[in-house]
């Protein structure tokens, strides 16, 4: 997919010519499946009826599924039960419902070519750290003003660069040291061995996506929330911070990052220390039981 002008005059020049390199090297973006550009272009156009979402919707049995199951998230508990594609439409919101759709879609947009097995742990992850930052973001709604639609998207397309690396370079996995527990991307070894990192790539599927802007600034600075001023998409890159946080101590692995980033994250919650243990086991204890449903 080649970008246009405008999207590449975004980055900074070192960043803009590594991603030059990446493309002359087969590099693609993932395109936007047809239902998405036809959800998109009825809300653009101002379509309110929702049978007409519902219909287009219907043309995909298994996106329906999948949009079922993230729907039953406890940040939607109070409109559940969801007894049909109208009724999420309807109790959720256009918006809303087209921006799940978003999140859901990607992961079928960036099929795997090599190692399966990596590519599924991953998206394994993206679901759990999505649905965790949903979580966190109906708990915190009334502090940040982020909806779980919003974190549902952020989660599933943070590290959205990693699966088109991984498509792209076939020793990716193993040169990331990926088969490794707790183990994700170090960003400078990115660089030095592939010319760009997975936060830029994720940048750049998120505008391409059509993303809101702060969420693809979030996906860009979600290692670097030092970089982000004060609004919303350092907002969410502290809901990603801590749903990253909870998946690792759910696994029980080690989160190297969360010692430098956890004060930021807090104070951006409108958090305490003494107040995080409490939204931990809330939150954990609403993942596992959507996860036994």
């Amino acid at each position: 997919m080649a970008l246009d002008e405008a999207l590449l005059a975004t980055l900074s020049g070192d960043e803009s010519k590594g991603i030059g390199r990446l493309l002359e090297k087969g590099v693609t973006l993932p395109p936007q499946p047809r239902v998405l550009q036809e959800l998109q272009e009825k809300l653009a156009n101002g379509a309110a009826d929702v049978r007409v979402y519902a219909r287009l919707l219907a043309h995909d049995p298994g996106l329906v599924a999948m949009l079922f199951k993230v729907v039953r998230n406890a940040s939607y508990r109070r409109f559940q039960p969801f007894e049909s594609v109208e009724h999420i439409l309807q109790a959720i919101g256009l918006q809303q419902t087209v921006n799940l759709v978003r999140a859901i879609v990607l992961v079928s947009a960036v099929p795997a070519k090599h190692n399966r097995k990596a590519f599924e742990a991953f998206w394994a992850r993206s679901h759990a750290v999505s649905e965790l930052a949903m979580l966190i973001a109906a708990e915190r709604v009334a502090v940040c003003n982020i909806f779980p639609d919003q974190a549902c998207m952020a989660g599933l397309f943070h590290d959205c660069g990693v699966p088109v690396l991984m498509q792209r370079f076939p020793t990716y996995c193993k040169d990331m040291r990926l088969d490794e527990p707790g183990r994700w991307p170090d960003l400078a070894e990115e660089d030095r061995r592939f010319e760009a990192d997975h936060c830029v790539i994720g940048y750049l599927v998120g505008k391409h996506w059509k993303l809101p802007d702060f969420i693809c600034d979030a996906i860009r600075f979600h290692h670097d929330i030092a970089r982000l001023e004060n609004h919303a998409a350092r907002t969410m890159v502290a809901i990603l911070q801590l749903a990253i946080h909870l998946h690792h101590l759910d696994l029980h692995f080690p989160d190297p990052e969360w010692a430098a980033v956890h004060a930021e994250v807090l104070d951006e919650l409108g958090m305490g220390e003494d107040t995080l243990p409490e939204l931990i086991d809330v939150v954990l204890e609403r993942h596992h039981a959507a996860a036994n449903l």
